[in-house]
């Protein structure tokens, strides 16, 4: 029987301060791509929200490609991963001050440190949602909505009175799901809130197979256009209000969003294939 082949993974805490907060993403460097099948099962196994996979890109574009695999699909765009990705490469190129990154549906997106901060910036599209009738998905969701909003990429945006509001919603995952794959996004001004942020969220993806995502990079490309006009400035605090929960800075810049954020390495070694 043949040796098992050994793949390099790292776990890291995005948008985290400390260890068991944010949102855990797998980190898997690669010489070249394995097959979709394979890259499918391993994100599988490793059972995280993303798993992203790296493989040095072989043009001038970027530093690496990116893709990002759920427990279930591929997906379009992760910012978690991305910013875990980042991470990983950066700790390990200490004399980088950033990595780009050139990926299949969402353009070059790019990891930055973030001045003399231990965190990062990070660049992703804006994606400005507009305003769209959604009865069957806000019964789903519960509570009272002010206003629903769709970006064509799979978002739908649903913003609440309050905080409150959304920190106590139960949604009914089984009917979301039916959607396939779909990001909810429940969201309201965070006056009042603990987590002192100005704008609170939650984020739901049963049909990419995530119930609740932790904290949520692609969400905020949606929410970051929406509470920019809302608010009157161009930047602002986000808090994801999961479990683990996690704090984001936000701001719009031209046709992409910048967000901020720490990350915690977890986990360091093999995958055996």
């Amino acid at each position: 029987m043949s040796a098992a082949r050994r793949l390099p993974i790292t776990q890291v805490d995005a948008f985290a301060d400390r260890p068991f907060t944010g949102n855990p993403a797998a980190v898997m460097p690669l010489e070249e791509w394995l097959d979709d099948a394979t890259l499918q099962a391993i994100a599988a196994e490793n059972n995280l929200a993303e798993t992203a996979f790296l493989v040095p890109d072989e043009s001038d574009e970027a530093d690496y490609e990116l893709r990002w695999f759920t427990p279930t699909i591929e997906v379009a765009l992760c910012g978690h991963a991305t910013l875990a990705s980042g991470h990983v490469l950066l700790t390990a190129a200490q004399w980088r001050s950033d990595m780009h990154f050139r990926t299949r549906k969402a353009g070059r997106l790019t990891v930055a440190r973030n001045g003399d901060d231990e965190g990062y910036r990070m660049k992703l599209p804006a994606y400005r949602p507009d305003a769209k009738p959604m009865p069957d998905i806000v019964r789903a969701l519960g509570g009272k909505v002010v206003e629903t909003l769709w970006h064509d990429g799979g978002y739908a945006l649903i913003v609440y009175h309050s905080a409150e509001e959304v920190r106590a919603l139960k949604p009914d995952l089984a009917a979301l799901g039916k959607g396939g794959d779909i990001l909810y996004i429940a969201t309201a001004p965070g006056a009042g809130d603990p987590s002192g942020a100005d704008v609170v969220s939650r984020a739901f993806a049963p049909g990419a197979g995530i119930p609740e995502d932790p904290v949520t990079g692609s969400a905020h490309s949606v929410l970051t256009p929406y509470w920019t006009t809302r608010l009157g400035r161009d930047h602002f605090a986000a808090y994801q209000a999961s479990t683990r929960g996690g704090h984001l800075g936000c701001r719009l810049d031209g046709d992409m969003v910048e967000l901020t954020g720490t990350c915690v390495t977890t986990v360091v070694g093999d995958f055996l294939l």
